[in-house]
């Protein structure tokens, strides 16, 4: 497959997945949508339905007192006195109840209004009634019901009532209309948007099965390159394995050899010392003599331009000397290094806090001289080459006292963690701190900073990192000037010699 191909099929997943994703947000936003105005419609409907229940149950409630009332006054039994009662209670809080349902119509208002009133007027109609049979005087009370039932208020109340029973029937097919309407329109959203959703899927999965063959011829052809790669690979490895070999044994060789001329170097200075010596005391003798005094007897002292002479020689021999036990230790150093670096590491599970405890204990004169405090915190036990770990920390925490602020009083604390698998240690000082800009050159080999007032070749730090590398692991350093300083070192927590032993 091309490029251009593969990336056109890319952008074909892109934008597939793209209107897939627009369609079921659109869907999902349109059925919300409709789902909310189906209850709405819904909603109304049964507003309709429960006006249409409460005007029957008010005219049902006025029915009943009337009846209640007829009765009442033809057998004046006490039992249809209480219905009527009864029914009379329930007519204002249902007159209520309709005012309330279709106080959203406003045709319904003016209607309700007409209502109440009419009805108002019929209860106040029965009342009297009911008084005066009461008040025995029956002939009266038939002739207010008489009279009352072909006044305005009874063809008020039919009337009214056939009125808001008509509105509230419009209502309610307008309302189950509309209500249909938007069932249908929700239903055909959702099956056109299912339509979109299934034309996007058969899509994908044919782009799906494409890159499935793609990848397939891709990874083939991958397997025949790692074929010949891990062979590459193999070769160079064993190269560059050799190569290194060759620079320890070059390394060891040549720091070898200079020490024999070192040596001798050392050896002809003290002759050349001593043999200074004799000459000084020659030349001082000879000026005696010369001056007319008598041979020297003892210990020569010289004057003038000899004894300039001599303090000269002297200097120069300091010099040299001094140059000399410098190339000392650096060749030692280099042999050191080309030792360790032949040493297979040997993975043992080590107690980290009991061995950095005897580190330290070794290192307790140095600390009670430099006024120093170490404080070592719980850590976690891993599984690596302790000799390593002993180099490793024994350097850091020798630095750290050796760098503290003078007339500080110096803190040094060590503490550790995990996280995914590794050691995380921290040895941090209180100390005169290193310059950001000289963070990675103390790691490089005979490379120092800061003030150089401490012995030192400028070979542990970058030893320390080659140890802990060759462990599978990292270091890094965070300081300022005068501020103290903190070396981080993750390390695995379970460490395999294979891991560094073979790539070394």
């Amino acid at each position: 497959m091309t490029a251009d191909a593969q990336r056109r099929r890319t952008v074909m997943q892109i934008l597939l997945l793209s209107a897939g994703f627009f369609v079921l947000v659109a869907i999902s936003v349109s059925s919300v949508l409709l789902v909310n105005k189906a209850r709405e419609d819904n909603a109304r409907v049964v507003h309709t339905v429960e006006a249409e229940g409460q005007i029957a149950n008010l005219l049902l409630e006025v029915r009943r007192a009337e009846s209640a009332t007829r009765a009442y006054l033809l057998s004046s039994a006490p039992q249809f006195l209480d219905e009527y009662q009864a029914a009379a209670a329930r007519i204002l809080p249902a007159l209520d109840q309709l005012e309330k349902l279709t106080q959203d119509n406003p045709a319904q208002v003016a209607n309700a209004a007409k209502l109440r009133k009419a009805v108002e007027q019929r209860l106040s109609e029965f009342a009297r009634g009911v008084d005066r049979i009461k008040n025995s005087d029956v002939a009266t009370a038939v002739t207010v019901l008489r009279d009352g039932t072909s006044t305005s208020a009874v063809e008020t109340i039919a009337s009214v009532g056939r009125d808001m029973r008509n509105e509230e029937d419009r209502l309610f097919r307008e309302r189950t209309e509309t209500a249909d309407r938007t069932q249908k329109l929700a239903s055909s959203v959702t099956i056109a948007g299912s339509a979109m959703v299934l034309a996007l899927a058969f899509g994908s999965v044919l782009l799906v099965r494409q890159s499935s063959r793609a990848r397939d011829q891709a990874e083939a052809r991958m397997r025949d390159a790692n074929l010949n790669l891990e062979a590459t690979v193999d070769e160079r490895t064993a190269d560059l394995r050799e190569a290194n070999d060759e620079i320890q044994r070059f390394a060891y060789i040549v720091s070898h050899d200079l020490r024999s001329p070192l040596v001798n170097i050392m050896g002809f200075t003290s002759e050349l010392e001593e043999l200074g010596g004799d000459i000084f005391r020659r030349i001082g003798g000879l000026t005696q003599v010369a001056t007319g005094g008598p041979p020297p007897a003892g210990e020569i002292v010289l004057e003038g331009a000899d004894k300039q002479l001599s303090a000269d020689f002297a200097e120069a021999l300091g010099f040299i000397k001094s140059s000399i036990a410098k190339m000392d230790r650096l060749i030692s150093a280099i042999l050191n290094l080309t030792r360790e670096g032949r040493r297979e590491f040997v993975p043992v599970k080590i107690d980290t806090r009991e061995l950095i405890e005897a580190i330290v204990s070794t290192l307790a004169h140095q600390a009670t001289e430099a006024q120093a405090e170490i404080h070592v915190e719980p850590l976690p036990n891993i599984i690596s080459d302790r000799l390593a770990l002993e180099q490793i920390f024994s350097n850091l925490i020798d630095n750290g006292i050796k760098y503290l602020k003078s007339g500080v009083p110096g803190e040094i604390r060590i503490r550790g963690r995990t996280k995914l698998g590794y050691a995380i240690f921290e040895i941090s000082d209180n100390g005169r701190g290193i310059d950001p800009k000289d963070h990675q050159r103390i790691f490089d080999l005979f490379r120092r900073a800061g003030t150089q007032d401490k012995p030192g070749q400028g070979i542990g730090l970058a030893h320390v990192r080659a140890l802990v590398r060759r462990l599978g692991g990292t270091m890094s350093v965070s300081s300022e000037l005068n501020t103290g300083s903190t070396f981080t070192i993750t390390l695995p927590i379970a460490w395999n010699a294979s891991n560094r032993n073979a790539d070394r």
